[in-house]
């Protein structure tokens, strides 16, 4: 047996010895999550957007892509309502505003473009009320200087990165105990 060998065999055998105590902390999965097995379900009602400036379809893109990110990395069921944990919310703001400025021969513009948004989140955890919360997520993507507010909301994956580190923090918050 090579000397990589060995070393190969002995990286796998300490993997292996905490293996046992990985199992035996309660529940826990690889994706992070730390879920009570009493739960099963999940329900999550449509965001509304109340924000001013944001597009028209903000409101079901993010409810869609919040159940979908919660059906991916865990193995709750989503049900309609009454779910053993219930997310409900609104989409409270849609900014758009410059992160930079720079002056160019002596004109004074923006350099850069920050689209903030803002989402209220309330969670229930039916099954151990102690984890309920009501909390506010933001999130920001930068965008060029050429791009102005009208052209963001015109184009859906303009927002997937905010809307995706909102969804993640939730997520994080309310499941991975974070």
């Amino acid at each position: 047996m090579t000397w990589n060998n060995c070393k190969y065999l002995a990286t796998w055998l300490v993997v292996l010895s905490f293996l046992p105590w990985l199992s035996g902390c309660g529940v826990y999965s690889f994706a992070g999550t730390n879920i009570d097995p009493a739960v099963k379900t999940f329900s999550v009602q449509t965001f509304q957007n109340t924000a001013n400036n944001a597009p028209s379809y903000i409101s079901q893109r993010f409810t869609e892509d919040f159940k979908d990110f919660y059906q991916r990395n865990t193995t709750l069921k989503l049900v309609p309502r009454d779910g053993d944990l219930q997310f409900e919310g609104q989409i409270i703001a849609f900014d758009f505003a410059p992160a930079t400025i720079q002056n160019t021969n002596g004109v004074t513009q923006a350099a850069e473009n920050r689209l903030t948004i803002q989402v209220r989140v309330r969670f229930t955890n039916t099954k151990d009320p102690k984890q309920d919360f009501e909390q506010t997520f933001q999130s920001y993507a930068p965008f060029g200087a050429n791009e102005d507010l009208t052209s963001i909301n015109n184009n859906p994956n303009a927002i997937r990165v905010p809307v995706t580190n909102i969804i993640t923090d939730t997520f994080n918050k309310s499941v991975a105990n974070w």
